[in-house]
């Protein structure tokens, strides 16, 4: 349950700061790389070795479990349960 104390917005994190953010399939990391006009530019890390960009409005919120800030999505899955695999070779 989402309480007052951990959302947050997205405008409220610095350039650098790591997210937790939802894709089609499984849950990504990603940064803040760039405050654009009325936009917040994330750079997610894809399990291929690219990355894409995705651009969302500052006023989408932030859930923070912990210290943990992760994009708020409408799937039934956590990040926990369902976190993309990087590099199996490790």
């Amino acid at each position: 349950m989402e309480t007052a104390e951990n959302l947050v917005r997205l405008d409220t994190l610095v350039t650098g700061s790591r997210l937790v953010v939802r894709s089609k399939k499984d849950w990504r990391f990603a940064a803040v790389s760039k405050m654009d006009e009325g936009l917040v530019v994330l750079t997610v890390a894809s399990p291929s070795g690219y990355s894409y960009r995705l651009r969302r409005d500052p006023d989408t919120e932030i859930l923070l479990e912990g210290t943990i800030p992760i994009l708020k999505y409408d799937e039934t899955d956590t990040w926990r349960d369902n976190f993309g695999q990087y590099d199996v070779r490790w």
